[in-house]
């Protein structure tokens, strides 16, 4: 099914929001999902203007994750802030991203970010395990854009 942000269900939304929360229970890093219909710029340089204005740049350790998503347009990325960058190696994102556009041309959608944020979790407890007294420093509620 193609969604969009009008037929996009409440139980997907719910899944997704569990993935983020226990991808989180692994790492102290702060995962978000923001989901738009159209990118009318170029992908990554749209997820940066999302990473912003999400705040995702002010987390304590600077390992925020955004899975930044345009459901008409088919496009997505992944973008990991300044903390992470400078621990994990240079092609960290792009194994992810290869494994969730497997699940995307398939049509599973929520599959393939379920699976994208659990993989992003697992891979960050190594460089951000989750401690003693974490809080959650960012809602896990997926963003609904314009």
């Amino acid at each position: 099914m193609e969604y969009n942000l009008g037929n996009f269900p409440d139980q997907l939304k719910a899944d997704i929001k569990e993935s983020v929360r226990k991808a989180e229970l692994l790492t102290s890093g702060e995962i978000r999902v923001f989901l738009e219909d159209t990118c009318k710029l170029d992908v990554l340089d749209r997820a940066a203007e999302v990473f912003e204005l999400l705040e995702l740049h002010k987390t304590e350790a600077r390992n925020g994750v955004l899975f930044y998503l345009a459901l008409k347009d088919h496009k997505f990325a992944i973008l990991g802030d300044s903390g992470i960058n400078s621990k994990v190696p240079k092609d960290f994102w792009d194994q992810i991203k290869e494994d969730m556009q497997v699940q995307f041309k398939k049509g599973e959608l929520t599959t393939g970010l379920n699976l994208g944020i659990g993989k992003a979790g697992a891979q960050l407890a190594e460089w951000f395990p989750r401690k003693q007294g974490d809080i959650n420093e960012l809602s896990d509620d997926i963003v609904m854009g314009e």
